[in-house]
């Protein structure tokens, strides 16, 4: 195949290929009630949380049509909604959580996310902790079938 011709399946001039494209959520604020201390899981505290979900965005972008991309807005709204509800003492299982609602709104989309503890109670320690998990890396470079993005319940109005 040369560079010219599209891969096997898909028509000329259309790039949709995992990996092509991305979208980021940065800086999203999430208190939640996560922690090895019992106070810190009473209390709660405040998390940030940076996604990434590859998706061709092309066919969106020329149509100018929601439906052909992931609208962030319906993650952001359902991730707000499990912090408010989640209890767990790990950064891990709060990691573990984000991804499996993402998951359940969008399907198996390559995912990267880094999730921080804004204040790790830690004496003479002023910085962040963090986790990065990554999920469907192994769908990256794989085309993908744009008769619409996966279904999330609700549209974000975004």
């Amino acid at each position: 195949m040369n560079a010219a011709s599209p891969p096997p399946g898909q028509p000329a001039g259309h790039s949709t290929g995992f990996g092509a494209d991305a979208i980021h959520v940065r800086g999203l604020r999430l208190w939640a009630h996560v922690g090895v201390l019992e106070r810190e899981r009473l209390l709660g505290q405040w998390f940030e949380l940076d996604l990434t979900f590859w998706w061709p965005l092309a066919p969106a972008g020329r149509a100018d049509a929601l439906e052909l991309s992931l609208d962030y807005g319906v993650a952001i709204q359902a991730l707000q909604r499990l912090a408010r509800e989640l209890r767990c003492l790990t950064l891990e299982a709060f990691a573990e959580q984000v991804l499996d609602l993402l998951e359940r709104l969008y399907g198996p989309v390559p995912q990267r996310l880094e999730l921080r503890k804004c204040r790790a109670p830690v004496p003479g320690f002023s910085g962040t902790v963090a986790v990065e998990r990554w999920r469907h890396l192994e769908r990256l470079g794989q085309p993908v079938v744009l008769a619409a993005a996966p279904a999330a319940s609700g549209s974000s109005g975004r």
